[in-house]
């Protein structure tokens, strides 16, 4: 078990819902220091409001969300807009949330292999490119939980993989913890230590490894084409991505 200290955000029975719709359903999740959880399920799952309640950016409508005192996190969201009104640099825009030394902003951008980027116009450069300024803007914080809602959105392939093989690097290096929001379904095995299925309610969460003979990514996300891209195996009869979903199964 966890130590009690090394545990970043409790989320206990979670429930949100919005226009009358559900989107979130008895969500109780841990997420601990230096470890990195990947969150994945079809459209409409809640993974993004999920990492939004995380961030402490979007309150429950019931249960509670404790966070370790003094708590830093780092939120990258799925979309910014593309250009701010006013013409600024990378560089100053690392400067935004609060003031940072040449030396720190040159680190963070550093080590998302932006540091060409520092005197580039904000407005001017590609969707993957300000994607890595943003990522590097919340590591330039220091945090101690990094929340990506889809962080490789605008990426082109080499540069996602890229992206996904510095995350643990990263994480190693400056010690925080991480909930990632993913389409991309090879990460659950390439880049994370714990995957959360998730269908409005938390499904299963395992190791890889545990999920890869519990379930297959073809029944999770309802979607044929995604059959050949297919990392574990699902066994209906452990549980059930619908609304009874009174037998789910949990590996942690």
């Amino acid at each position: 078990m966890t130590p009690l200290s090394q545990t970043l955000v409790a989320l206990r029975d979670i429930v949100v819902a919005r226009g009358g719709q559900s989107i979130l359903e008895h969500i109780d999740l841990d997420i601990h220091a230096g470890e990195i959880v990947t969150v994945v399920g079809p459209n409409g799952a809640g993974k993004s409001t999920l990492a939004r309640v995380a961030a402490g950016l979007v309150p429950p409508d019931r249960g509670s969300v404790t966070r370790r005192p003094g708590l830093k996190v780092g939120y990258v969201p799925q979309d910014f807009p593309s250009a701010p009104p006013l013409p600024i640099s990378v560089r100053r825009f690392l400067d935004l949330p609060c003031r940072l030394s040449d030396a720190d902003a040159a680190k963070a951008l550093d080590g998302m292999a932006a540091g060409h980027l520092a005197k580039r116009s904000l407005a001017k450069l590609s969707g993957g490119e300000r994607q890595r300024v943003l990522i590097a803007m919340a590591l330039a914080a220091k945090p101690d939980l990094l929340v990506l809602d889809e962080p490789a959105k605008g990426l082109d392939p080499i540069s996602e993989n890229d992206l996904y093989a510095r995350l643990p690097h990263l994480r190693d290096e400056m010690g925080f913890g991480v909930l990632m929001i993913s389409h991309d379904l090879h990460v659950v095995m390439a880049a994370t230590d714990r995957v959360v299925c998730l269908n409005k309610h938390i499904c299963c969460q395992g190791s890889p490894k545990d999920i890869d003979a519990l379930a297959s990514f073809p029944q999770l996300f309802h979607d044929p084409e995604t059959a050949n891209l297919a990392l574990y195996h699902h066994r209906p009869h452990l549980h059930r991505h619908d609304e009874d979903h009174a037998d789910d199964a949990h590996l942690d």
